[in-house]
């Protein structure tokens, strides 16, 4: 049973004098009134009456009276709660007669929702942790988080390095008519060797012809008495003209050339390589940077699914980027009116056993709003007690010096009981 305000009895505390006010159930019981009249003294009455002396006024007592504060509220369930005398002594008497202290208050009370200017007020951090904290999934988000951090920290780095790679590739020279492999100076060495020492047998066998022919005038002279002779010197000539006709002598020109450019050669060869290594190690980093932004986004999107199986307090609510989200849009870009509800929802989660709210300057919504955030409250089954710098039939009572306006003696109930058919506002006692 979410425990709720039936009845409160304040007389003597701060601007108060004497008012009695019996709260609607669900949705807005609005405390009327112009300022510095005892609006906001009806609040600190009912935060110091249930969250204890800690919220004790500095200036408890009316200036305008000798007599002690006196506080006296009656929860729906029965439980009465009273602070009365000197040294506004606490009495907490439950529905079956059992007196309790303030630990029996604390048990139902939830302290953000007698101070929620406290939530409010707080960091963007600070409000998401408290949403992340009452639907169980804080630890788990904070791995996420941290999961994500530490990746996105690394793929920024691999993408600097990949940059500057990708940079300093495109700004290396390329000659792209270059070999892929440098040229060896030993290789070309020895293939010219062996040119020229094939050209010299080429010129013994040259000599060898040469001498074969002068052998063969000589031995002409003396061909009657050479002719076995000069046969055999016959066919060794034709065989030495079979194999000289054969020969072809090779050129080193470009050999030559070739030694000439091999340093030019090899300076373009290890200046493409190097470039083609540059854009190598780009690509690497390159598929890095992509793997990472694809666990990141696996890790978003398990945080966003955990997130939306959450049992959240509102639809709509979320955290992202580790700040408090409603539809989309975070805190300071929310109306008034979301902040409020925001605020009312989560603080209701905290501790579900404490069924109503306070809030003060509820004049920051208009009517039309305040009509549809008095219905959004009674839809939850949500008691707000607010108050409002106005004394429109909005209010549900209007404070007037301290008492209500109209009043017995300056105690008397809401509104609500005062009429039923006059306006819709007043028949319910709330919006």
């Amino acid at each position: 049973m979410a425990m709720k305000i039936a009845e409160l009895q304040i007389e003597n505390v701060k601007r108060v004098k004497a008012v009695k006010l019996e709260p609607s159930e669900n949705g807005l019981t609005i405390i009327g009134g112009d300022n510095a009249q005892g609006k906001t003294s009806v609040l600190d009455a009912i935060v110091w009456a249930l969250g204890g002396n800690k919220y004790k006024p500095s200036e408890a007592q009316n200036h305008d009276s000798i007599l002690p504060p006196k506080l006296h509220l009656v929860m729906n369930n029965g439980l009465v709660v009273e602070r009365a005398g000197k040294t506004s002594a606490l009495k907490v008497i439950d529905p079956s007669g059992k007196k309790g202290g303030q630990q029996l208050l604390n048990s139902f009370t939830e302290e953000l929702a007698l101070n929620l200017p406290k939530f409010m007020e707080a960091s963007e951090k600070s409000k998401a942790d408290t949403l992340l904290r009452i639907i169980g999934v804080g630890d788990q988000l904070a791995k996420l988080d941290q999961d994500e951090s530490k990746l996105y920290n690394e793929r920024h780095a691999i993408g600097q390095i990949a940059d500057q790679k990708e940079k300093y590739a495109k700004e290396m020279v390329y000659y792209p008519d270059t070999p892929n492999e440098p040229v060896s100076v030993s290789e070309l060495v020895q293939e010219q060797q062996a040119i020229l020492l094939k050209n010299a047998k080429n010129r013994e066998k040259r000599e060898q012809k040469k001498q074969i022919e002068a052998e063969l005038h000589e031995i002409e002279a003396e061909l009657e008495k050479l002719e076995k002779r000069k046969n055999k010197l016959v066919e060794d000539l034709k065989t030495a003209e079979k194999t000289v006709a054969n020969l072809h002598d090779e050129e080193t020109a470009e050999i030559e050339k070739k030694l000439a450019d091999v340093d030019d050669i090899n300076r373009r060869v290890r200046a493409n390589l190097d470039r083609e290594k540059a854009e190598d190690e780009a690509r690497e980093h390159r598929a890095r940077y992509d793997h990472l932004s694809s666990e990141i986004d696996d890790i978003r999107e398990k945080r966003q699914h955990l997130l939306d199986s959450a049992d959240l307090p509102l639809p709509g609510l979320s955290v992202t980027d580790g700040k408090l989200t409603y539809k989309g849009v975070e805190w300071d870009c929310m109306s008034s009116a979301e902040q409020l509800k925001v605020a009312t929802a989560i603080v209701r989660k905290l501790k579900p056993e404490c069924g109503f709210v306070l809030m003060d300057k509820l004049e920051q919504m208009d009517l039309k709003t305040l009509k549809e955030f008095g219905a959004w409250l009674e839809e939850e089954g949500l008691q707000c007690i607010a108050t409002r710098v106005s004394t429109g039939d909005e209010c549900s009572i209007i404070i007037e010096d301290g008492k209500v306006k109209g009043g017995d003696a300056g105690v008397v109930t809401s509104r609500k009981q005062e009429a039923t058919e006059t306006t819709d506002w007043k028949g319910r006692g709330a919006f």
